[in-house]
């Protein structure tokens, strides 16, 4: 009897459809690339809002600076003033160590007094402003007197220093003494004075510069 064998291995299995590689990484890829930028966007909104109120915040602190730096010059003027005033006008021993004697000295004496009452009364004023008092000076004037107030008085100083320098630099070559020693100290006092006023100068242009008129 003829024997029908039949094969015992079982058909091979039908794998379950999948999809292609490809197409799986490609989309993949895309979805990655998707979030990655609307992240991307988030993090740059963020970013520039917070740009922005550091920037608000920067300006309002520079605004606040340059609103107290007047006080501040001229008050550091005044002081100078003051003590160049005091050491020029009790600079007398006598002979020819008298400050009257010379008209330089009679000059930086006569400047350091203009620049003593023109600084303290606009330090006084300042405060009174930043305390919350009215400024008797409207904002859009103010910033105009301040500018010319400022170098006006600066010029002086400078005008007063450059007279009473060659006559100081003569005599301490011949003697040093509390007359010369003095006289110098004041010319350094006065110099600080004209600094401070010539700073408190540029600090009202810039302002008077960023003043609108509308």
């Amino acid at each position: 009897m003829a024997m029908v064998t039949a094969d015992a291995s079982p058909p091979p299995a039908i794998e379950a459809s999948t999809k292609p590689p490809e197409a799986e990484n490609n989309y993949s890829s895309y979805n990655g690339a998707s979030t990655a930028g609307a992240g991307a966007g988030r993090s740059r909104a963020r970013g520039g809002g917070g740009g922005v109120v550091d920037s608000v915040l920067a300006r309002g602190r520079r605004e606040e600076m340059l609103d107290k730096c007047p006080l501040a010059l001229h008050a550091a003027a005044a002081a100078f003033a003051f003590v160049a005033l005091v050491l020029v006008a009790s600079n007398q021993h006598g002979d020819w160590m008298q400050f009257d004697r010379y008209q330089e000295y009679r000059y930086l004496l006569a400047i350091v007094a203009l620049a003593l009452l023109y600084s303290l009364a606009q330090a006084l004023r300042h405060a009174h402003r930043m305390r919350g008092g009215a400024d008797p000076v409207s904002a859009a004037s103010g910033r105009l007197f301040d500018f010319v107030g400022d170098q006006v008085v600066a010029y002086l100083l400078m005008s007063a220093l450059s007279a009473a320098i060659p006559i100081t630099n003569r005599m301490r070559t011949a003697v040093i003494n509390n007359f010369t020693d003095a006289t110098a100290a004041a010319i350094s006092m006065a110099f600080l004075a004209f600094v401070s006023l010539a700073l408190s100068a540029i600090v009202s242009g810039y302002k008077l510069s960023k003043q609108t008129y509308m």
